[in-house]
């Protein structure tokens, strides 16, 4: 990826319904190179998808629970049982393989407690867990899904490929 390919996923992570002319003007490119950096960031896996971005509070899930999970148990069979579990249940946002104390992270979507107790025992009767820690957030105060390429923007061969 050169500097050019980082500007239009710097644009396309704030507004991906941009028309490819949009893109490619504010990237000094016409629209056909533009749009064929774009395929082929697509086609690398670069852009992995375009989705709109929905605001929790609206739809009714606007509480936001972290959920620490200490393993009972680190056979592959257990780790099946898990992934599958957790990737079976909506609510669940994002789950992370920690280092530390803690093995896996949970970031949970819900609408109140009581939503949250329902998916709290669903979790522990389907698979087996020697310590679940919940923690539910107070305040959103930052959330982004852009990741920062200002560091690759400085670099003269930012991104291998």
């Amino acid at each position: 990826m050169d500097r050019t390919d980082i500007k239009i996923l710097a644009i396309l992570q704030e507004d991906a319904s941009l028309p490819v002319a949009e893109v490619a003007s504010r990237v000094n490119l016409s629209q056909t190179p533009c749009w064929r950096r774009i395929q082929k960031l697509e086609a690398q896996g670069v852009i992995q998808r375009r989705v709109a971005i929905l605001d929790p509070d609206s739809i009714g899930l606007g509480l936001s629970v972290f959920v620490e999970i200490e393993a009972a148990d680190h056979s592959p069979e257990w780790l099946g049982g898990f992934a599958e579990t957790v990737a079976a249940m909506p609510e669940v946002m994002e789950v992370y393989r920690m280092a530390g104390d803690v093995d896996y992270m949970l970031r949970v979507a819900v609408g109140s407690m009581g939503e949250y107790d329902d998916f709290y025992r669903r979790l522990i009767a389907e698979v087996p867990l020697k310590n679940v820690t919940s923690r539910f957030a107070m305040e959103r105060v930052k959330s982004t899904t852009a990741y920062p390429l200002q560091r690759q923007l400085q670099d003269p061969n930012p991104v291998a490929t």
